[in-house]
């Protein structure tokens, strides 16, 4: 079969997350054995419309599987939401003789996707972020890094905690989805799991289970708090003075988004990065990848973003049952 395509241009929008490199490294070199040529475009939609893009070979890629963040560096387009604005990045595209793309990102970031498809681009959408918040799919790149690098953070505060005696509220990030702290919750053992999808504010209860467990001997107490929920210098506050137990937040931030990529993450962005060459060489557009029951798999970007996605229920049942012991 014809290629479809001839050159692949790829950008990485929106936050960033570990494994995208390794996305990019599998979407250049899978491109390259194909015979096609490659584009980078740095900083995302923003970069697009600057014309920052430059020409990609293998040596481009070499040695940043192992590395964080991405080597095409991000941004936020607001602008990219107007109709003419996408109509420019379209002819800027063409322009460069980019004829199909890839968009490692978000929502937000296939949502542009999706606009340059209406535009004549062949665009294939990969999902790249610690959230794990795209419905369409069981997992999103850079969540694996993310969750073992908050784990590991929560460990050592624990380790502070108890030799204090001390309530601890560590605030994850998850500003609209609370899967971080859910998946922390239960690999750290914590007591209280707040999450935007389940937490009704009700700070009483918290107080209870604080007072109820130190009676049964309880030395420290861990709240896992995600960042939707925020507000953990003031409820620490709060609780020490309902409780008289000394509470204090911790707020793990941005190193959630560094660091190496795990083994799962290197490993799915490779994956999902051929499945989207393979995509566009097929003469497929408006997709987006996905990892459903053991496949990659794909979708077309607006049946994926009309899908919603919450909390895994048996998960955070499992979760509340560990808790109360």
């Amino acid at each position: 079969m014809a290629n479809k395509v001839q050159t692949i241009g790829v950008l990485t929008s929106g936050g960033d997350a570990p494994g995208m490199n390794a996305a990019i490294r599998s979407v250049v070199r899978t491109a390259l054995a194909a015979g096609l040529n490659v584009k980078g475009i740095k900083r995302g939609y923003a970069g697009l419309l600057d014309e920052d893009i430059i020409d990609m070979d293998t040596k481009s890629v070499a040695d940043i599987l192992q590395r964080g963040g991405t080597i095409l560096y991000t941004a936020r387009c607001l602008e990219f939401k107007e109709l003419e604005v996408q109509k420019r990045g379209a002819d800027i595209l063409r322009k460069h003789g980019i004829d199909g793309l890839v968009v490692i990102g978000g929502d937000g970031s296939f949502m542009g996707a999706s606009k340059l498809s209406a535009q004549g681009i062949n665009t294939v959408g990969i999902p790249g972020t610690i959230d794990l918040d795209i419905a369409c799919t069981e997992y999103t790149i850079g969540f694996d890094t993310a969750v073992n690098t908050a784990m590991d953070a929560i460990d050592k505060v624990r380790d502070t905690s108890t030799s204090h005696e001390r309530c601890s509220i560590i605030e994850v990030m998850g500003r609209r989805a609370g899967h971080i702290a859910l998946w922390c919750g239960i690999a750290n053992g914590a007591e209280d799991i707040l999450t935007v999808e389940k937490y009704d504010g009700d700070e009483q209860k918290i107080i209870d289970n604080i007072l109820a467990k130190k009676k049964l001997g309880k030395k420290h107490h861990i709240i896992i708090n995600a960042e939707g929920i925020g507000d953990s210098y003031g409820m620490a506050q709060r609780i020490e003075k309902a409780t008289g137990i000394e509470t204090r937040a911790t707020i793990i931030g941005h190193i959630q988004r560094g660091g190496a990529p795990t083994a799962r993450d290197r490993v799915y962005a490779s994956m999902m990065g051929a499945k989207a060459i393979d995509l566009l060489i097929s003469g497929a557009t408006n997709r987006v990848v996905g990892y459903h029951s053991g496949e990659v798999v794909d979708y077309d970007i607006q049946e994926a973003l009309a899908m919603e996605k919450g909390l895994d229920e048996y998960m955070y049942d499992i979760s509340t049952r560990l808790s109360r012991q």
